[in-house]
């Protein structure tokens, strides 16, 4: 939270504290040890802007009724030289405060004072995390699939960055496993029909377009050469030249986006450098595996999980589990992350208690591996759910997408849900210039603020600073109100964080600018009292500023004319 606002309830403890000894010189309450007591912002702020359990938690040591501890803390608390005007008992023994117009001002003037960086704070205590997110199959092109996942993560970890962890975005390259087979076999038979051959494309192959044109362009450049090839040779051949492509391809679709991961992870090396067959080795030392029918299992029961699993296939070969067990070790252990956060599909839910036991019999703490599941997107358009399919090759594509909706809007909508929860797209409100589209919504805010000061110095107003006296003349409920709501952003950036849920930032920015709009229309700016109409004008400067920071953070533009 921000430092004023930590400073408001510092004093509120100290005013209990300090209350308590008078209240007990005086006689008012028995000796005794005050207990550990909350400071809370209440969900009703009608009897106050904080309240206090102290009297209730007290009551048990005192052997007195709550009302009476909290009628004795009150009559005895100094609020002199405290952001605080009045103190009152409540209900069942909650003692309330009221703030006064001197912490209305310093928020203002801390949000003036730090500009851009309004928001950030060392909650992180930099902490080291790493975000993988998308991590698309690089068999084709990015699909709306990994849209969601793709705004979420790169909100994820610019938030987590502001809350004082040191991030880094990294995209896992799945090019090996059964799916890198597939493509090689897609490829080999549309190669093989190119030239004349009659065979069908077996029902679970991939049918799109993109295997076609690789299949063109690696023709136009080799001809008919690899059909008297071996058919490894021949599918080696395709996915070496048609697999780097469709990296290249998802990266530029990611930039599109506004994501840039810093690191693009292979899974291939986890195979080339041993580090998979290394991990197999560990939990077999560590006393964790045994063979049956000729494969290699893991004891996963021992670790919670329903049943034991494969590690080895009676063939040889590791099942898909290794290279990812293989790969959060590196992680969390070779490259040293503090904390691995992965944004993965609702499908992989039986799959992440078998990862985590497998990192927990590594000797690693699985804690450190945190999931985010996300549940489906649906495309609606006309008011109708958008069906497609990417193996009939009818996908729609991120690009697609994005040639359809602004960049904006596509990010602030996948974000505005929880992860949890299904999202549906509606693309006609994404395109909407209304106050019914909530980015166009909050980006109107902000533009609309800039008009004022644009009208204000038309009229020869110039707006030059405002002092803690002049801010101090906001006491309008809808001034006050929209204050407390900029008082909260970095308390709301640290709880996305520690939630790991970037829908909290979006809800922020939508109240912000509902908060804004209506202290617009209950608040005239351009009024005859020069200090009051500073005063204004430097409120409204002040949440410009704060949504400018929100919809930076999540990359999306503040525009200052729409």
């Amino acid at each position: 939270m921000s430092f004023i606002v930590k400073k408001a309830e510092a004093q509120i403890s100290e005013i209990i504290k300090k209350s308590f000894v008078t209240a007990v010189e005086k006689g008012d309450l028995p000796e005794g040890e005050l207990p550990a007591f909350k400071v809370e912002i209440p969900a009703d702020r009608t009897n106050g802007d904080y309240s206090t359990n102290a009297a209730m938690v007290s009551a048990r040591v005192f052997r007195m009724a709550p009302m009476k501890i909290a009628a004795a803390l009150c009559e005895n608390a100094e609020l002199d030289g405290t952001y605080f005007n009045s103190i009152e008992a409540a209900g069942a023994g909650f003692i309330n405060f009221r703030l006064d117009a001197s912490y209305y001002a310093d928020i203002l003037l801390d949000v003036e004072n730090k500009g851009e960086q309004y928001g950030h704070s060392d909650y992180g205590k930099g902490q080291s995390a790493l975000v993988e997110f998308v991590s698309a199959n690089p068999t084709g092109p990015m699909h709306i699939g990994n849209a969601r996942g793709g705004a979420m993560g790169d909100c994820l970890a610019e938030i987590l960055s502001w809350a004082g962890f040191r991030t880094e975005r990294e995209f896992y390259v799945n090019d090996g496993g059964n799916q890198i087979e597939k493509f090689g076999l897609s490829l080999d038979i549309r190669y093989r029909q190119h030239f004349g051959d009659e065979i069908e494309m077996p029902e679970d192959s991939y049918h799109g377009q993109d295997i076609i044109d690789h299949v063109n362009n690696f023709a136009d450049l080799y001809g008919d050469q690899y059909m008297t090839a071996s058919e490894e040779e021949r599918r080696k051949a395709l996915v070496d030249y048609a697999l780097p492509l469709n990296i290249q391809g998802l990266e530029r679709d990611l930039l599109k986006y506004k994501i840039k991961y810093d690191t693009w992870f292979r899974e291939s090396t986890l195979h080339e450098s041993g580090a998979a067959k290394h991990v197999v080795e560990l939990l077999t030392e560590n006393g964790y595996t045994y063979e049956q029918d000729g494969a290699l299992w893991f004891k996963a029961e021992q670790f919670g999980c329903d049943k034991d699993f494969v590690l080895r296939r009676s063939n040889g070969f590791f099942t898909y589990i290794v290279p990812d067990i293989a790969y959060h070790y590196n992680k969390l252990v070779t490259r040293g992350f503090d904390r691995a956060i992965d944004i993965l599909g609702a499908d992989h839910h039986g799959y992440v208690p078998r990862l985590k036991a497998a990192i927990q019999a590594l000797g690693v703490d699985s804690n450190r591996i945190e999931v985010i599941l996300m549940q489906m997107v649906r495309l609606v358009k006309d008011g109708e759910i958008i069906k497609a399919s990417k193996r009939s090759g009818k996908a729609i594509t991120l690009v697609t997408l994005l040639d359809e909706v602004p960049i904006d809007a596509a990010r602030f909508f996948f974000n505005m849900r929880e992860a949890n929860s299904h999202c549906d797209f509606d693309l006609d409100l994404a395109i909407e210039e209304s106050s019914s589209n909530p980015v166009y919504y909050c980006q109107y805010a902000h533009a609309r603020i800039c008009s004022i000061f644009r009208k204000m110095n038309e009229k020869g107003v110039r707006f030059d600073g405002c002092t803690k006296e002049q801010a101090s003349l906001l006491t309008e409920p809808e001034e006050t109100e929209l204050i407390r709501h900029i008082a909260g952003l970095t308390g709301e950036i640290e709880n996305a964080a520690r939630t790991l849920d970037p829908s909290k930032i979006t809800k922020y920015a939508i109240d912000l600018a509902t908060l804004f709009h209506k202290f617009y229309n209950a608040c005239r700016c351009d009024v005859d009292d020069e200090n009051l109409r500073t005063a204004r004008l430097f409120l409204c400067l002040c949440v410009k500023n704060v949504m400018r920071n929100v919809l930076t953070m999540m990359k999306i533009t503040a525009p200052e004319t729409m």
